[in-house]
């Protein structure tokens, strides 16, 4: 950009998968009806204690270690004070000083090549309720069942320089939390939600620029471009000579645009003091090695080593790790058939076409590995055509039948017999003597136009790769007889 440098951090809440909430026993569970997910502790009526909610903080290690983090022992709660509709006690519960996970760092393929992405912390907090608006005019209703919902945000330094760079960062985070199975990613349903700061500086400046925090963005689309309005807007302002003003700004999907919510805080705003209910959360040393040992292969190593162990190009290996899911359903079926690539192909082609088109997840797939791998052994051997299995994919998609049991009900059965196909082949030759003329003349062409009759008489049963070595057979017999 001319004349100014971009720095963008993000701010990223990922609500964890715990079936209750963080500091009481009511349920996470999506769709409730309004306020009939809160007990006294989320509402914080008097007396009520919070419990910390320790696979919550479970999780929050194994996303720490997944990001390189130190983890913090003991970390620290403390009450961060603001007033709002949805924020019934007046206070929300996280962390500050001392978070759970600090100084960490991911590695991320930008338009700048390879880079690294500082993470400055990773801490847990409760998420605040939902206000609701324009159900009644000049009406607002609040909904309280998110109060007190397990949220771990997480912090990046001010590393990147671009949209395309931001979303490369938040579309690794949540590969990194899906395949940890602590957060589902699920950014239309909140669960996933991205808070860009962008500023700008002039070339060379030292010193970073006034930020703007951007909020109510929930896709990868959205991210980038609100971070490209606020890029444009900023430079505009600072062309003409005017103040950057730091504030959150709340993204207008519709229209494209962001528009101010209000001023921007900073820590001292909101009085932050430790939280007086809750102790010091200690976390011994084996109690964190045990959980690095449990914890997954993620999708960059997985990618790299499909590459390697496999001979899978990279399109395919990005592909086939993007979901733990999806990649140990791709090894399930190579343990069963050692052709790779032929696995990739379909699994790619008429397996996501046929799960896409159900809106069904890989993990609920009626076309197990074991039935998928009978049907391309199906092939490999010849007892069906590939034509027939791609044909015969959706029906097999929607059964739970066996496909040798499927093709033999249905007489799919490739004619692979060589005395059945020599007869044929007779037939076509004798039925269409001015072409046997023309190809012993040379016109070799001629060659597909026989192997099309007999597939045609056939009913596309016969063995193509048969016929076309038999018929060559066959007519080159014809010529040294003529």
């Amino acid at each position: 950009m001319a004349g100014y440098d971009v720095v963008i951090g993000l701010e990223v809440h990922a609500q964890l998968l715990t079936q209750s909430k963080l500091f009481c026993g009511c349920s996470t569970a999506f769709g409730a009806e309004a306020n009939t997910q809160t007990c006294p502790v989320c509402l914080g009526l008097p007396g009520a204690l919070p419990v910390l909610n320790m696979i919550a903080a479970e999780m929050a290690i194994r996303t720490g270690l997944a990001l390189n983090c130190t983890i913090t022992t003991p970390n620290v709660f403390s009450r961060k004070n603001y007033f709002y509709p949805d924020l019934p006690k007046g206070y929300q519960i996280s962390q500050f000083d001392l978070p759970i996970c600090k100084n960490g760092w991911v590695d991320i393929d930008s338009p700048h090549g390879n880079q690294r992405v500082r993470v400055r912390r990773a801490h847990l907090e409760e998420d605040a309720g939902k206000n609701i608006h324009g159900s009644s005019p000049g009406i607002s209703y609040v909904d309280a069942n998110r109060c007190g919902m397990p949220l771990l945000e997480i912090v990046t330094e001010p590393d990147l320089q671009s949209s395309d760079g931001a979303v490369a960062y938040l579309k690794l985070l949540r590969d990194i939390l899906v395949y940890l199975e602590v957060c589902d990613g699920n950014m239309e349903e909140g669960s996933l939600r991205c808070e860009p700061n962008v500023s700008l500086k002039p070339h060379g400046q030292v010193a970073l620029g006034t930020k703007v925090e951007l909020k109510n963005i929930n896709s990868f689309k959205f991210v980038q471009h609100a971070v490209d309005y606020e890029i444009k807007r900023q430079e505009t302002l600072l062309t003409d000579g005017e103040k950057i003003e730091q504030e959150t700004r709340s993204w207008d999907a519709e229209r494209g645009v962001s528009v101010v919510m209000r001023s921007k805080e900073e820590a001292h705003d909101y009085r932050y003091f430790p939280e007086p209910d809750l102790k010091p959360v200690k976390i011994s040393t084996s109690w964190i090695e045990t959980i690095r040992s449990r914890l997954p292969e993620l999708a960059t190593e997985k990618r790299k080593r499909f590459m390697a162990m496999y001979g899978l190009p990279e399109y395919d290996a990005v592909l086939l790790s993007s979901s733990r899911a999806l990649a140990d359903y791709f090894e399930s079926c190579v343990e069963r058939f050692s052709q790779p690539k032929t696995v990739s192909n379909w699994v790619m082609g008429e397996l996501q076409h046929a799960l896409k088109n159900d809106n069904c997840e890989i993990a609920d797939s009626p076309m197990q590995p074991e039935r998928l791998v009978a049907l391309l052994k199906l092939v490999d051997d010849e007892t069906i055509s590939l034509k027939t299995a791609r044909e015969i994919f959706l029906d097999l998609f929607h059964s739970s039948e066996m496909p040798d049991n499927f093709i033999r009900e249905h007489g799919l059965m490739q004619l692979s017999d060589d005395s059945e196909l020599e007869a044929l082949i007779s037939e076509i030759l004798e039925a269409h003597p001015t072409q046997c003329e023309e190809y012993k003349s040379g016109k070799e062409s001629l060659l597909g136009f026989f192997v099309g009759q007999v597939m045609k008489a056939s009913k596309g049963k016969a063995n193509p790769k048969k016929v076309n070595v038999l018929l060559k057979q066959c007519l080159i017999g014809e010529i040294i007889q003529s």
